[in-house]
């Protein structure tokens, strides 16, 4: 995923906006594409890394800053009237753990900053709403604090079961008109809701053949991350707070990073319910919860499990689907 180089305070009006988002946890917002300004763009293209691969246009980011406030406030009129076009992203594929690849798409450098400018817009609502458990790609968070919370929870809470999940291609699965719904649950900007469309369907360019997915949001892009996680929280985490933990007997947590997930409880009956309704909730966003990579696992002391009278290591178990 693209990263910022380093953050910077918030603008007054984005500071607002987060005010007004924390304070009134209900509220639509209809009107933020008009935060779209020069110097947002200025400052998202400040944001955006320069030492990435290019697009398909071929245009490094040494390239544009050669005419930068030209260019600038040419992007800021194209996107004012509405005459911004989202330009379809390079498919490059980087090697995963095992020898797997992993597609990764590549916009253009122009395209990562309007996608900078609209996230540092989105982020400032949706950050509000967002738990502090869920750790990936977010401003304060990392891999290693979610490993931390991982462990503390775990001895805190005396749990003794770990549901550990993996949603099978999130990233290639995600619904387009579920995702832009949900968005609209707190944000409802024509503006944003359109170019949030145009990156949705820009499609993807890979040996000069273009293809339009119908599902999924291109790995590699700056605004993937924040849809992820909206898509996420509505699907999972809020329904894990909302609905879930209060109907359980015992103690639990849920700590995500990205589309990785682990629910650890105190009692092997919450767990196992659980396993049960969790590819029932996915479905319903057309997701899947990996048969097979998807485990529970005994998380108990071998004494523990021996005055229990189950002294074998119990899991990791198959979803029923």
């Amino acid at each position: 995923m693209e990263d910022t180089q380093r953050s910077q305070p918030m603008s007054p009006q984005l500071h607002q906006i987060a005010e007004q988002a924390r304070a009134h946890p209900d509220r639509i917002f209809t009107a933020l594409a008009h935060l779209i300004t020069t110097d947002l763009l200025r400052e998202a293209y400040e944001k955006t890394r320069k030492d990435s691969a290019t697009g398909i246009d071929g245009v490094t980011a040494a390239e544009y800053g050669e005419n930068l406030e030209a260019n600038l406030n040419t992007l800021y009129q194209r996107l004012r009237e509405q005459r911004y076009k989202a330009p379809p992203v390079k498919r490059a594929w980087i090697e995963k753990e095992g020898g797997n690849m992993r597609p990764l798409g590549i916009p253009t450098f122009e395209d990562k900053i309007v996608q900078r400018a609209v996230n540092m817009i989105m982020s400032t609502v949706f950050e509000q709403d967002f738990y502090d458990f869920s750790h990936g790609f977010r401003e304060g968070h990392s891999p290693h604090q979610a490993i931390k919370e991982v462990r503390d929870q775990c001895y805190r809470q005396n749990i003794h079961w770990i549901v550990d999940a993996d949603v099978s291609s999130f990233f290639d699965s995600l619904n387009h008109e579920m995702l832009r719904e949900i968005i609209k649950k707190r944000i409802n900007d024509g503006g944003l809701i359109r170019l949030i469309g145009k990156w949705l369907n820009a499609g993807v360019v890979e040996k000069n053949q273009l293809q339009r997915p119908e599902t999924g949001t291109p790995q590699g892009g700056v605004i993937s991350p924040l849809l992820a996680n909206i898509f996420l929280h509505h699907v999972l985490d809020d329904w894990y707070v909302q609905e879930i933990k209060p109907r359980l007997q015992g103690r639990s947590f849920l700590i995500r990073f990205a589309d990785d997930f682990i629910i650890g409880c105190e009692l092997e009956t919450d767990a196992r319910r659980i396993m049960a309704v969790l590819p029932k909730r996915f479905n319903r966003y057309h997701l899947i919860i990996h048969p097979k990579k998807t485990v529970l696992v005994d998380f108990r002391s071998p004494e523990h499990r021996a005055r229990a009278g189950k002294e074998q290591y119990i899991g990791p178990h198959k979803l029923d689907q």
